[in-house]
């Protein structure tokens, strides 16, 4: 099928049939000349998809093709001890949850291929935050990512080239071309991964909130109505949760800061009430879905009960050491540090009122933290901690968060953003109560 015609159909409206489709995906990964589709081919077609939206039936078969346009893991020769449980977060401004949910879901039997990505934007990457531990590998070969499972029953990695490549390649055109938000393209960007993977049950994070993708519960709740259908017509197990961004999640943003924040949860030195309890509910929900616990109120007490033994964090240490990183001594020992830390301080008494989350996420980006494309590095020892929540009481001058630069112009920049992004108001002028952390549950 010539890519005019099919670009020429969306374009005027119609809905594509699934060999239209297969020839699109093809297209993309084809590596003969005469039958790969141009830059300019791919963004007029997914310019036209954003523009006209897809049918359910074409979001499938999209995502189909995606799945199929590469390798798809087959475990079930493994005989793993448990299920194939997975967790994906839509992203958001210091979210480290998978950090520590993956090894505790794996602690209480569960086992977790986690295939994450990076950060982009506002938003931070689960893998940019490991692979601020030195050595540690982000993309293993196959025979390797079994030996982890087996050994540590849980490995937060990234796709491989071979996973999903149609996908490679088509999010890298929407991003230059304006074309991210497209429902639809969301859907099959996030399901062809995960289908290829070989899960057996995946549970959606879906952030809802001013420092989300999603800012409205209505965006938010189409998203993961979307996923959750399209992953059950194509064969896997799917759960949502609609779940607050509002706020910065925990008390850091930046790579090595919030790894530290996660081993500080997993050993119980610290622990944000706000962070655990999402994790905590989303292990619960993991362990449903694996059929490891007959209710919720029984997987939190498992999930506790792996915290607060320990075994958690044992599974980190040992995955993080089968994965080529640092072990026999404290992670938190060799993550890199910012040479200058500068405290916010509170500009009056009072409580901590609303937060700029997505202004924060990208005052991160602006001291190096982050990318504003996607083949940009980062610095992994930037970012901010002992970042106040909502509804703290604070006294002039104290921190309301605490900036780690590279140099002072970078950290003055930081300040003022932060700034502009916290405020501080009197106990009775706050605004409406913060948001529930767990706004909406979507179940297949």
């Amino acid at each position: 099928m010539r890519a005019q015609e099919i670009i020429g159909a969306k374009r005027d409206g119609a809905a594509l049939s699934e060999p239209q489709i297969d020839a699109f995906v093809r297209g993309l990964v084809a590596r003969e000349p005469q039958a790969r589709w141009s830059e300019g081919q791919v963004a007029a077609l997914t310019m036209a998809v954003c523009l006209n939206g897809m049918t359910r039936a074409e979001t499938v078969a999209l995502t189909r093709a995606m799945t199929a346009s590469g390798t798809v893991l087959d475990w079930s020769r493994e005989r793993f001890a448990g299920p194939l449980l997975d967790k994906h977060s839509t992203g958001g401004v210091g979210d480290k949850v998978s950090l520590v949910l993956a090894p505790l879901v794996a602690a209480c039997g569960g086992v977790v291929p986690m295939v994450s990505g990076r950060g982009l934007g506002h938003t931070g990457g689960t893998l940019d935050k490991l692979a601020a531990l030195p050595g540690y590998t982000t993309v293993p070969s196959h025979g390797a990512l079994r030996r982890v499972l087996r050994e540590a029953g849980c490995a937060i990695v990234g796709a491989s080239a071979r996973i999903a490549p149609a996908d490679r390649r088509l999010y890298a055109i929407r991003d230059a071309t304006g074309t991210v938000e497209s429902l639809a393209l969301i859907t099959a960007s996030i399901l062809s991964k995960k289908l290829a993977a070989g899960l057996q049950a995946l549970l959606l994070d879906v952030k809802v909130g001013n420092g989300a993708f999603c800012t409205t519960e209505a965006d938010a709740h189409a998203l993961a109505a979307s996923l959750v259908a399209v992953a059950r017509e194509a064969g896997l197990s799917t759960r949502a949760l609609l779940t607050d961004m509002d706020a910065v999640l925990g008390t850091t943003v930046g790579n090595a800061l919030e790894l530290r924040e996660a081993l500080d949860l997993l050993h119980g030195r610290t622990r944000d009430a706000r962070l655990w309890a999402l994790t905590l509910a989303l292990a619960a929900q993991m362990l449903l879905q694996g059929g490891l616990v007959r209710d919720e109120a029984e997987g939190e007490r498992r999930a506790q009960a792996a915290l607060d033994s320990g075994a958690a964090a044992e599974r980190f240490a040992r995955m993080v050491a089968a994965l080529g990183g640092p072990h026999g001594e404290r992670l938190d020992a060799v993550l890199p540090a910012a040479p200058l830390q500068r405290a916010l301080p509170a500009p009056r008494d009072g409580i901590v009122g609303a937060m700029d989350t997505r202004a924060i996420g990208l005052a991160v980006v602006a001291l190096g933290g982050g990318r504003a494309r996607a083949d940009a590095a980062i610095d992994p020892a930037v970012g901010l901690s002992a970042v106040r929540g909502r509804g703290v009481a604070v006294m002039r001058g104290e921190p309301l968060a605490i900036v780690h630069a590279r140099d002072a112009a970078a950290a003055d920049a930081a300040c003022a953003a932060l700034r502009r992004a916290i405020t501080v108001v009197d106990p009775g002028d706050a605004a409406a109560p913060a948001p529930a952390l767990i706004r909406a549950r979507i179940v297949d």
